[in-house]
Formats: C-alpha cells, sequence, structure tokens
C-alpha cells in the first residue's frame, strides 16, 4: 500500500510540474526489480495544457515501448566501387538499409592483372562485406542474391538467392523499397563476335583473374612435357590479349614479367617459346591517356618483344585460332593460340536492359540519369557506377528556349507590348529592338545572336560523357551517400541551384567529378601517370607513386597489410606460381 501511495504521488507531481523532464524511479516489488524512465512533455492546446510521456519499462518481462517512426526502406544493388563508396560513406540512421548482391565482398578491381601471374593474391583485394556493415551506426542487412526484375510502379524488386538452398519457393523472394540505388556494374561487350563468349577468358571479377592465373600455368606446365613438339608448344605459349585499354595493356605487362622475372628460372626450356600479341581495333592503344604515354607505351612494348597489333578486328574465334581483319585493308588472317583474354569493353546487364525498355530507353548503351544521379522520371531511383550514365543535356537549346520564354513572358505581362508589336506587324520584341537600333544595328545584332549559338554549339560539341572508372564510381557513391545524410535538412533549406521550372532551388547540387588522375603499369617497374594539371610521369618514380595510392586506395586497414605484404613477398621470393 506504501508503494501504491508512492507511485500516486509521484504521478500527481508530473501532472502539477512538467517541467520535470526526466526521472530515473528504483524500487523493488514482491521480491523483484523495477526500473522506470520517464520523459514528460507538455503541449498546449485549446484546451489547455495537457501532459504527456513517453516511458519504457522493466519489470521482468512487461515493457512500454515509445513510438519511433517508421524508417525509410532503402534498397541498394551491388557491391562494387559505387556500392561500397555509398555504403561507407552513409552515416544517416534514419534509414533501414537492405543490400543485395551476388557476391558477399568487395573487389579491389584494379588490382586483379596483379592477381592474373601471382604478383598479388585474390584474397588480398577482397573485402567482406559484412566486416563493413558491422561498423556502421546504421541499421543494415545484406542478403546474397541477385536482382532480377524492378517493378517502380510498385515500388518492388523481385530477386533470386544465388545459394543453393535445398528449399523450394526460398530462392526467390521480393523486397520492398522507398528508395532504389542501381549499382550493379557492367559485363563484358563481347560485340556480336563468334567464338568470344566460347573461348575467351575475361577480367571482371575474382574468379576471372584466378581462372587466368590457373591457365597461364597449366600452359607453361603443359609446354614442359616432353612428348610434344615445338610447333605445338608455340601454340600453347602463345598469349593473345583483345583489346588495347588498360586492363589489357597491364596484363600483357604483367604476363611479360612473369616470363622474363620467373619462367626464365621456372621453365627454362620452353622461356623463348613464348608469345604475347597485343590486338587493338584502332589506332592506339591506351587513346584515352596523354599522346606521350601512348607513344611510349608502344615503343616500351616494341623493345619487350609484346606484338602490338593495331588496327585489328576480331571477326571470330574458335578453339584452335582466333580470325582478325585489318581495318586498313580489309586483310583477313588467323593465328593459332595458346589463351585469349578479351578486354574490349563493356555492356549493360540484363536486368539494366530490361529495365531500361521498361521505362523507355531501350535504344541507349547505359541508364540515363540527371545531374543528381537520379533515373530520368524518377524521384526514388538512383543509378550511378558503369550501369548508368549522366545525361548530360545540350546547353544551347535549353538556353534559347529560355531567352523565348523570357519574350513571351513579357508579352503576356505586359499587353501594350503585344499590341504594339501586332499594330506594327512585328514577329517579337527582338524586331522590335532592331528597328529602334536602325540597319547598322540590326546587322550587328543578327551576327551576335549567330556567334552566341555558334559558342554555344561548340561547347554542346565538347560534351563526353564520364568514364567507366572506378575514380567515377567511388566519386559518385560518395556524393550521393552525402545527399542522404543531408536529405532532411536540405528539404528544409536547400542547397542546390534554381530551378529552370516552378519555383524555389534543387536541394542539393548536382554531382561534378573531379579527374585525380590514372595510371598505366607498362611493366618492368615503370608505370605511366597522368595526373591534372597536364602532369605526365613515366617511369620508376611513377611505379613507387602506383604502389603508394593504389595501397591507400584499400578498403581497409586489412587488405591494406595484405596487398603490401604481398608486393614484399614478390621481391623476395619472386611469384605465386602453384597457379591456386
Amino acid at each position: 500500500m506504501r508503494n501504491f501511495n508512492f507511485f500516486r504521488r509521484l504521478s500527481t507531481a508530473f501532472n502539477d510540474y512538467p517541467s520535470l523532464s526526466k526521472i530515473i524511479v528504483v524500487s523493488t516489488i514482491s521480491g523483484g526489480s523495477l526500473v522506470a524512465y520517464a520523459e514528460a512533455k507538455t503541449y498546449s492546446g485549446s484546451h489547455g495544457h495537457i501532459a504527456h510521456a513517453d516511458a519504457t519499462a522493466s519489470d521482468g518481462g512487461h515493457a512500454l515501448s515509445e513510438v519511433v517512426p517508421k524508417k525509410k526502406k532503402l534498397v541498394l544493388l551491388g557491391t562494387g566501387w559505387a556500392g561500397m563508396s555509398f555504403l561507407k560513406n552513409l552515416n544517416n540512421p534514419t534509414y533501414e538499409v537492405e543490400i543485395v548482391s551476388p557476391r558477399n565482398f568487395f573487389v579491389f578491381t584494379p588490382l586483379l592483372p596483379s592477381v592474373t601471374c601471382g604478383k598479388v593474391e585474390a584474397r588480398s583485394i577482397a573485402e567482406p562485406i559484412r566486416n563493413i556493415i558491422i561498423k556502421k551506426n546504421v541499421d543494415i542487412s545484406f542478403s546474397e542474391a541477385e536482382c532480377v526484375k524492378i517493378d517502380p510502379q510498385n515500388k518492388k524488386i523481385y530477386c533470386r538467392a544465388t545459394i543453393d538452398s535445398h528449399s523450394k519457393g526460398e530462392e526467390e523472394f521480393a523486397v520492398d523499397y522507398d528508395y532504389l540505388i542501381i549499382a550493379v556494374g557492367a559485363q563484358v561487350n563481347t560485340f556480336n563476335t563468334p567464338g568470344v563468349m566460347e573461348n575467351c577468358h575475361f577480367l571482371k571479377e575474382i574468379d576471372d583473374a584466378q581462372k587466368i592465373r590457373k591457365n597461364v600455368i597449366e600452359s607453361f606446365e603443359k609446354a614442359s612435357l616432353p612428348s610434344l613438339s615445338d610447333e605445338e608448344r608455340k601454340k600453347i605459349l602463345h598469349f593473345v590479349i583483345v583489346g588495347g585499354g588498360p586492363t589489357g595493356v597491364e596484363f600483357a605487362a604483367e604476363l611479360h614479367d612473369f616470363v622474363n622475372e620467373d619462367v626464365v628460372k621456372l621453365y627454362p626450356k620452353v622461356k623463348d617459346l613464348v608469345k604475347i600479341t597485343l590486338l587493338e581495333a584502332t589506332d592506339h592503344i591506351l587513346n584515352m591517356f596523354d599522346k606521350r604515354i601512348t607513344n611510349f607505351a608502344e615503343n616500351k612494348f616494341g623493345r619487350d618483344g609484346i606484338d602490338v597489333k593495331l588496327g585489328s578486328m576480331v571477326t571470330g574465334i574458335n578453339e584452335n585460332e582466333i580470325s582478325t581483319k585489318a581495318r586498313g585493308n580489309g586483310k583477313t588472317s588467323s593465328t593459332p593460340y595458346g589463351m585469349v583474354l578479351w578486354s574490349t569493353g563493356i555492356g549493360p546487364r540484363p536486368l539494366i536492359k530490361e529495365f531500361m525498355k521498361q521505362i523507355g530507353q531501350g535504344n541507349r548503351r547505359a541508364l540515363a540519369t540527371d545531374e543528381w544521379l537520379r533515373v530520368e522520371g524518377f524521384d526514388n531511383i538512383y543509378a550511378l557506377g558503369d550501369c548508368a550514365t549522366i545525361n548530360q543535356r545540350k546547353v544551347m537549346v535549353p538556353i534559347l528556349k529560355e531567352f523565348q520564354e523570357t519574350l513571351d513572358d513579357i508579352c503576356e505581362r505586359y499587353p501594350q507590348v503585344e499590341l504594339y508589336l501586332k499594330n506594327k506587324q512585328k514577329r517579337n520584341i527582338v524586331d522590335l529592338v532592331k528597328e529602334a537600333k536602325g540597319d547598322a544595328a540590326k546587322q550587328s545584332m543578327e551576327l551576335n545572336i549567330e556567334e552566341f549559338k555558334a559558342a554555344l554549339s561548340e561547347v554542346d560539341s565538347q560534351m563526353k560523357n564520364l568514364p567507366a572508372t572506378a575514380q567515377v564510381a567511388n566519386q559518385q557513391g560518395a556524393y550521393l551517400a552525402k545527399c542522404f545524410n543531408r536529405m532532411e535538412e536540405c528539404e528544409k533549406n536547400p542547397e542546390g541551384p534554381p530551378r529552370f521550372r516552378g519555383t524555389g532551388h534543387h536541394r542539393f547540387h548536382p554531382f561534378r567529378y573531379r579527374h585525380l588522375g590514372q595510371f598505366a603499369p607498362l611493366g618492368g617497374e615503370q608505370t605511366a601517370a597522368e595526373l591534372p594539371g597536364d602532369w605526365v610521369s613515366i617511369g620508376h618514380s611513377s611505379q613507387w607513386l602506383w604502389y603508394s595510392v593504389y595501397a591507400s586506395k584499400q578498403v581497409s586497414w586489412r587488405t591494406r597489410a595484405l596487398v603490401v605484404s604481398d608486393w614484399l613477398r614478390r621481391f623476395i621470393f619472386g611469384r605465386d606460381t602453384s597457379g591456386i
């Protein structure tokens, strides 16, 4: 009874003195314990003051819980560069995040060529996603599955598990979302060349690098068998790389170093039979780099004995030969090979192709977004990384359109202007201004307008899509995470530019890519570096810069330590030639 009177007086005190905002009570009831926490809030209405208290309590299993606003559901597709960057930079706990990806780890893809020849171990460049999740102060869950369909009308995605659960009906499931972030990357583009899928290796994933590594080692082991002729050995040891971009060039350089630094010791009988051929359909390799780098790379490969064939388009590949056609004279030829790496570019995944058809973008090469990375036509679906491209609108058409709309607005707001133009049989205000300034001014104005249009056209002609690189995806992920971190704040206080149509400002500033430079390892501990400010560096010093940058950019201290230890092991003991 005494306890009851105490709690009745306590309740009366809360009602009489609402300024008592927080109180903790510890007591004993029937041999048990009671811990109560209360927070009092006072609201004023038309009927006087109403005291309201939210409380949580525990008394051996009974609880009163505070009503918490429902979190927005944010679904992230993909664990590549864009998805990982978004995940690492997101720190807003008001979202419930669900990650859906067929792989449960992130791969540092720039070092995949190093895995192919045993310079770096596969595990050293892979970081489990759950290691990242566990460190976040955000409600995050992960499902190892592949998204097979996006339903934007019902805000759902449909997924299929990539692991065998041995239970019917559990492999497929649907996920609701409030916001959807598509960062699934891209797949290899074969350009419908016959035989590519059946006979070529690719270099997009960890599994690809491990298969290439195994194939390279097996090729040298097979060529060392005493029962083979020299012609058969030459065929087995002919490595063909299709595509002169950064990946193809780096693999060719890694393979050349492996032959000259390790094979000469381990397989002395076949070292002189190795041939490396690099096929490029355009006029130069590394054509996205500065011309100084392109020329140096071509000359260095020539000195190293790597056969670079420019203007060679692959027309077909069978089990034994690769067929090419010279772009200049159309001459065709076939060459026997032992292994082919296909590295010619990327294309959209089936999920993205189907989604683009669904939303009317079926004729595009990637999912089109606006400057804020929103898929065109949707406010709650974002796309970033290799699967998407920012639809950079041409400047001439909207500016001239805005100018014309301004003139039309003058006529609408000031009726006397429109009446005067009709009476004088003038088309618009421009004609009126021309008449007022005379013929000389008229000619000058017409010339200036044309010059202005020509200048805008020149600006549009220089417009290029962002490259499909890890650097772009990484910056897009960080930008979008910053937007979601400040979503509520910027809803109230927009910080973006004024809207062309409508009133007010955009919530955020548009995404702007900042190019921080690029590397091209060329073998022999030499790397070409193209850095901001038109700074080009080629040689051993750039190689050490490459080491430092790629070590520092690792996603965790664990992978950073493993990569550095792999490099040290290679310097001391050589490459790992186990093939596993």
